[in-house]
């Protein structure tokens, strides 16, 4: 099992920054994909940004790419997610997903809600105007 606690969020003005925080505890952090989706009132869960466990490749959703940047740090079995330029648009609940230690050549694998199996309680992240 893997548990995930996330922090840092908070209510910011447009423009400005956050940094999330995703600790984990419990088997084998260091081999896992890890993950950060949102969820916004009334729309479906989406995927904003993954980190892979070998190479540390990152992916991100369009609507993030160039302002938000995911990071791990495996000796502190935590990752990050620096959102910078943040917008209303942002205003979410933001989980902190861990999936596999599955290697895959596609970003498609990254990005899909059933390649993770342990989330997180949510942090919520309001970006007002």
């Amino acid at each position: 099992q893997v548990h995930l606690v996330e922090s840092g969020g908070g209510l910011v003005q447009a423009g400005g920054s956050l940094r999330l925080s995703c600790a984990a505890s419990g088997r084998t952090f260091s081999r896992r994909n890890m993950a950060w989706f949102r969820q916004a009132p009334g729309k479906e869960r989406e995927f904003v940004a993954a980190i892979s466990w070998i190479g540390s490749s990152t992916y991100y959703a369009d609507s993030v790419k160039g302002r938000f940047t995911i990071s791990r740090d495996n000796a502190k079995t935590t990752v990050y997610l620096q959102m910078n330029t943040l917008k209303p648009e942002d205003t979410a609940v933001y989980y902190c997903a861990a999936g596999s230690s599955t290697i895959s050549t596609t970003s498609a694998y990254y990005t899909a809600l059933g390649s993770y199996d342990y989330w997180g309680q949510g942090t919520q992240v309001t970006v007002s105007s």
